[in-house]
């Protein structure tokens, strides 16, 4: 490095300038008054504090620069320690001219001496005035610092250590000012150019470029310092880099290597583990999370990601207690409190699920997230009045120019015209009216598809009508015997639809909804098999297959309103003229939807069938080629380089499988589309859809109706003659109904749930009962969707469902629709707490 010599300067002279410096930082004062105007900014800062010191358990003292700097700290940023008072903040600082003087010359005469800031020269003086800048910006003193900075270079223009620290005083000032990135980043380059071979100076550059969203030039740098001088945190750096890109293989890489030069490095170990998340390696995550809890007993974040790990699994019990060690050790942790809430409501547990919410808003007022689910929380429970209040607040708080609207914020307009459609009907009887023909078509379309709220002519529902209380909490013992056995029976019955698979979280509310859903289902069914006509939607009529799942829907609806259940053949003709989509990512990127895994072989063959009929019809010459290539496919990725031996299917091909038709022979509809992509750096989106066009639903209905007719006719007979080859007939026609219904996905959300507690509730109407439990990885409507037919679909199903015959029992219970004539009685039921029925002992067999 090329010093030309600055003319001498005493320390007092330094003092002098210093003196000078602290004049005109009376004149900031104002100034800094103007952050409170930006509160924003300030919790962000705070966040970024807390994140970069908190899990880590604070950085290194000051002056350790470059590679002495501890392995835990997260930024490279210089930091000092700080003076006894925080400008713009506690009351000692009500003057800038407080600052203790000599204490400042002090630290600066230490850090001088010692030579404990970048690119220190052999010159002492100018160590000195160089140390005076780098306390000011360890006080946060920017823009004096680049004063001072900035007047040591007007004598030495090329003084490499006055560069870096005015790039990193410009940085510090703050990165939303564009101009402070751009001059932050103008200064570190020239430092670059200057000397090449430091690791810290791209190190940060990388950190000024990342929050600019140029994370591919920070990876640029970083990769640069790397291969100057590896280190644990610079590998942890890039790894984070590569995590926000979701390159989650490539960041696993990084932190391993971190890990490998420090293995005591709890916040790397956390990353691991978060790597591990989000491809769905559930188990493997929960390993790096208990790892870095060893090195670290007292690590929220680590405590708060493994509960959710465990929440992903449907392991509530020990999620729970991941969650509670979060907050014994910091009962105020934000981010834990929602997400234990949002954990509690999917679980149906929503009295506990209100008091995380509530104790989240009192330690942050604005949390959209928190905000929204307490109202949710109150809709669901019946208490229309607080819920709308909470959803109003999330309503108010408009997204900045520019600025993406969150999920709750596009969600909740929805939920609060669906709520005072709700709390308008809570003493209708249901059967007098009908939700899909109630809602206005693009309100349904939109709400359906997750759009913003932009509806032309939209007229709102009708505000809260003062004489419709809030449904009122019933108490367990306040029903009759026989309703209470009819609650505790649909608490097993719907037990029994639980998916024993990652992704499925246990839902109690859900279980008793299905569960009395199955039971009103059979009591409807047995009654049309024996001539009874049925109420709906306002008519007094014989029940048709749509009612007999409109009784699902109308459970599944109350249970959680935050879900659409919506018919989408009531759908505006417009949006069933375009096609409606049931999408579903199997993989995207490196992530992995275990939902599914246990069907990703399945489909691969038949996708493997499908490419060899492709080949054959179009490319014969080549086909012996692929079928080599095909049998070295084991999983999909590896199907990438196939997609290459075709022009057509280079960027990614489709493949529709196809459902037989029992009604007319030999004819087959479409049933989903498999879609595979990749590019260039092997990611890949591997989906499946359903499209719900006007045609195909019309196709599925009249195959639907013709086995509903069949259906009735020999349920009929059933009631008449109850011989094992009937029984075995209509067992087989209720599968086989369902089957297409799945095939069809003709409902926006729950269709799987629906149709199982159908398949349950009609089975019992039969004089079965379905006694065995769905088997660990299998889901229902994926069965059906895969199966090559409807008997196939029937012969799996069959071999879990361990049909038995059904109690008398079931005889005696009182009619759900009569006991439950009304939304408000169905939210007072749901409400009603379940631990009575574990004390009860139920005779079914």
């Amino acid at each position: 490095m090329r010093l030309r010599k600055m003319a001498p300067a005493g320390s007092s002279g330094a003092v002098r300038g210093l003196w000078m410096l602290l004049v005109v930082l009376a004149m900031v004062r104002a100034a800094l008054a103007l952050t409170e105007q930006y509160p924003a900014l300030s919790l962000l800062k705070q966040e970024l504090h807390r994140q970069r010191q908190g899990p880590a358990g604070g950085c290194a003292s000051a002056g350790e620069w470059g590679e002495q700097y501890s392995a835990e700290c997260d930024s490279s940023f210089l930091h000092f320690h700080e003076l006894d008072c925080d400008i713009g903040g506690s009351s000692s600082c009500e003057s800038v001219l407080s600052l203790n003087t000599e204490k400042i010359l002090s630290q600066a005469k230490l850090l001088a001496e010692q030579k404990r800031f970048p690119f220190a020269t052999d010159n002492d003086n100018t160590n000195e005035e160089l140390a005076i800048a780098y306390v000011l910006i360890g006080n946060g003193l920017y823009d004096e610092a680049i004063r001072h900075f900035s007047t040591m270079l007007q004598e030495e223009p090329e003084l490499v250590s006055a560069i870096y620290g005015r790039g990193i005083a410009y940085g510090k000032k703050g990165l939303h000012d564009m101009k402070n990135a751009e001059l932050a980043l103008f200064e570190l380059s020239r430092v670059i150019s200057l000397e090449p071979d430091h690791p810290e100076v791209f190190e940060q550059r990388a950190e000024i470029l990342s929050p600019l969203g140029r994370i591919s030039e920070a990876l640029s740098d970083l990769t640069k310092a790397i291969q100057l001088q590896p280190s644990a945190r610079l590998y942890r750096h890039r790894g984070t880099l590569y995590f926000i890109s979701e390159d989650y293989a490539t960041a696993h890489e990084d932190f391993q290597h971190s890990l490998e030069l420090n293995k005591n490095q709890p916040i790397a170990m956390l990353y691991k583990g978060l790597t591990f998340f989000h491809r769905g390696l559930l188990k493997e995550a929960i390993e790096s999370f208990k790892e870095a809890l060893k090195q670290k007993a007292d690590f929220i974040d680590a405590y708060k990601s493994l509960g959710q790990a465990y929440r992903e699994l449907g392991n509530f019990d020990a999620a729970t207690e991941s969650f509670q060690k979060a907050l014994l050790l910091n009962q105020n942790h934000v981010q834990t409190l929602q997400l234990k809430g949002m954990m509690l409501y999917h679980h149906g547990s929503l009295d506990e699920a209100l008091k995380n919410f509530k104790r989240c808003l009192q330690l942050e007022p604005y949390n959209e997230v928190c905000q929204y689910m307490k109202g949710l929380s109150h809709v669901a429970m019946g208490q229309f009045y607080e819920g709308i209040k909470a959803q109003t607040k999330v309503m108010l708080n408009d997204p900045l120019p520019g600025q993406k609207a969150s999920p709750e914020y596009l969600k909740v307009k929805y939920l609060r015209e669906y709520s005072r459609y709700l709390h308008a009907h809570l003493d209708t009887p249901l059967t007098e009216y009908n939700v899909d023909t109630d809602l206005p078509g693009n309100f349904k379309d939109h709400w359906a598809k997750n759009l913003p709220f932009l509806i032309e002519n939209y007229a709102e529902q009708p505000g809260l009508q003062p004489h419709i209380k809030d449904v009122l909490f019933q108490n367990f013992e306040s029903y009759k015997p026989d309703v209470q056995e009819l609650v505790c029976v649909a608490d097993h019955l719907g037990s029994m639809m639980q998916y024993e698979t990652p992704g499925f979280l246990p839902n109690k509310r859900i279980h008793r909804a299905m569960g009395l859903a199955t039971l009103e289902v059979m009591q409807a069914v047995q009654r049309t098999w024996a001539n009874s006509k049925v109420r709906m939607n306002g008519k007094t009529r014989l029940m048709q297959w749509r009612d007999m799942f409109d009784i699902a829907v109308k459970w599944r609806r109350i249970a959680d309103p935050d879900q659409p259940v919506l018919w989408l053949d009531q759908m505006p003709a417009r949006s069933l003229s375009r096609g409606f989509n049931n999408h579903i990512n199997l993989i995207r990127g490196q992530v992995i939807n275990m939902r599914y895994l246990e069907y990703f072989e399945k489909i691969l063959h038949f996708i493997k069938d499908r490419i060899l009929v492709y080949h054959g019809a179009n490319n014969p010459k080549g086909l012996l080629e692929v079928r080599e290539a095909l049998e070295k496919v084991h999983k999909v990725e590896d199907l990438l380089p196939i997609m290459k031996f075709n022009s057509k299917t280079r960027d990614g091909f489709t493949v529709n499988t196809k459902v037989p038709s029992l009604k007319d022979q030999g004819k087959e509809y479409d049933g989903f589309t498999i879609t595979i992509t990749g590019d260039k750096v092997g990611n890949i989106l591997f989906s499946v859809e359903t499209q719900t066009t006007e045609e195909r639903t019309q196709l599925y209905h009249a195959e639907i109706d013709a086995l509903y007719k069949d259906l009735t006719a020999k349920g009929k007979i059933l009631i008449l003659s109850a011989e094992l080859g009937e029984v075995d007939a209509v067992c087989n026609l209720i599968l086989s109904l369902v089957y297409y219904f799945y095939n069809l996905m003709p409902l926006s959300r729950g269709s799987s749930v629906i149709a199982y507690s159908v398949i349950m509730g009609a089975l019992m109407a039969s004089g079965k009962e379905v006694s065995g439990k769905i088997p660990k990885g299998k889901l229902v409507d994926f069965e059906a969707m895969t199966a090559p037919g409807s008997e196939a679909f029937s012969k799996v199903a069959r071999s879990w469902m361990n049909l038995k015959s059904i109690s008398p029992f079931y005889k005696n219970l009182p009619s759900v629709s009569e006991t439950f004539p009304t939304l408000r009685t169905m939210i007072e039921v749901l409400n009603t707490d379940s631990s009575h029925c574990l004390k009860k002992t139920i005779v079914v067999v």
